[in-house]
């Protein structure tokens, strides 16, 4: 990660000072929330993306720090929502912003940085970059609704959990990616192809993170193991036991899920273990990783296309 931050690091930091002059608001409720939440330490993939993509094709400007800021406060207002929906009360290591100063104010913040990344998108003059933000915005809802709808269903299959990432997760980091081509005028086929690489990169980093609620350590990944279990989510490790193990294992995992049982985690995580099911779907992100890295292939040969790559390795081989 050395490498891909010293190659933005200074782009970054005119984004973070884009972040904190636009998270302005007379209301001092919102100012609280929206930088507590911005300021917890989360690692900025997202805007990040923005930058190396713009920059890689070329890009000489500086909208590409506005928008990087919009693709953060979007993916900070799915945060607050997503906590408040799950009750949860821990993230990145840090109390979650609805466990602190309660849901309601969790939620209409989230909907304050909602719509203050729509008035940073006007100001773009852009309608190309306000049509990608504003279908990745209806789809990631989409996702949010898909996911709460599987929420303790044992007969969700691969396909389903695919779906459901490449909605809630994945598609952030396809518009991010697309945003870097659309700064650049680039051809449709070479925008497309760097917003591949955004959408493989974004499943190989969802999935990695399913596979770490059942083998990270809680200090590193931030949140309490077993969360995912405990929510009644039918994540890749629980689906693959569900199908491919013992079936003791099979109705371990299926009693755990239908009752959102975290007591049975030591269980589910034997069973998880028993039938390689972390091996499975470390491997199925390792295949999103190498498709995302494919994609590169048309765009040129720079250190901010090397950083990009480098980020596809990175979502596979981390701890957190």
């Amino acid at each position: 990660m050395k490498f891909v931050k010293s190659v933005v690091d200074a782009d970054m930091a005119s984004v973070d000072s884009v972040i904190r002059e636009r998270l302005y608001s007379e209301v001092v409720l919102v100012r609280q929330v929206a930088e507590y939440i911005v300021a917890s330490g989360g690692k900025r993939l997202r805007p990040m993306i923005v930058l190396l993509a713009a920059q890689a094709l070329g890009y000489q400007g500086n909208k590409h720090h506005e928008l990087a800021a919009v693709i953060e406060f979007i993916h900070t207002a799915t945060l607050l929502h997503d906590d408040v929906v799950d009750e949860s009360s821990l993230r990145r290591g840090r109390d979650t912003a609805n466990a602190l100063f309660g849901n309601a104010a969790s939620v209409l913040v989230g909907d304050f940085l909602y719509s203050r990344a729509f008035q940073m998108m006007v100001g773009c003059g852009s309608m190309r970059v306000m049509e990608v933000l504003s279908d990745a915005t209806n789809i990631i809802a989409e996702g949010e609704v898909l996911q709460l709808m599987n929420i303790g269903n044992t007969d969700v299959d691969e396909e389903d959990y695919l779906k459901v990432i490449r909605y809630k997760t994945a598609k952030l980091f396809e518009a991010a990616a697309r945003l870097g081509a659309i700064l650049n005028n680039s051809d449709p086929a070479l925008e497309d192809a760097i917003a591949r690489y955004g959408m493989h990169l974004g499943t190989a980093f969802q999935i990695i993170d399913d596979v770490l609620d059942y083998s990270g350590q809680q200090e590193e990944i931030g949140k309490s193991l077993g969360d995912d279990l405990s929510e009644g989510k039918p994540t890749l490790p629980l689906i693959y036991v569900m199908k491919h193990g013992e079936p003791d294992a099979a109705a371990v995992v299926k009693d755990a899920l239908e009752n959102a049982k975290r007591e049975n985690f030591d269980a589910v995580l034997a069973a998880v273990q028993q039938t390689g099911a972390l091996e499975y779907a470390r491997h199925t992100a390792e295949q999103e990783a190498e498709r995302a890295k494919a994609c590169l292939t048309s765009l040129p040969d720079n250190p901010f296309t090397q950083a990009l790559h480098a980020l596809a390795s990175l979502a596979i081989d981390r701890n957190s």
